[in-house]
């Protein structure tokens, strides 16, 4: 995903650093202001799987 604010980003990973949970977001839902943030907020975290853990 294309980050567009790269200072909402850094908000969203200073967020988790400091222990916040993803609900602490403070962009309207749906925005590219909270989906920036979000993605900050996640970096570093493994992609989730469609088809569910591996149970292999």
């Amino acid at each position: 995903m294309a980050v567009v604010s790269r200072a909402i980003y850094d908000e969203g990973r200073a967020a988790k650093a400091q222990g916040q949970p993803d609900s602490a977001n403070p962009y309207e839902a749906g925005s590219q202001e909270s989906l920036d943030w979000l993605e900050g907020f996640t970096a570093g975290e493994p992609e989730p799987s469609a088809t569910g853990p591996d149970n292999s």
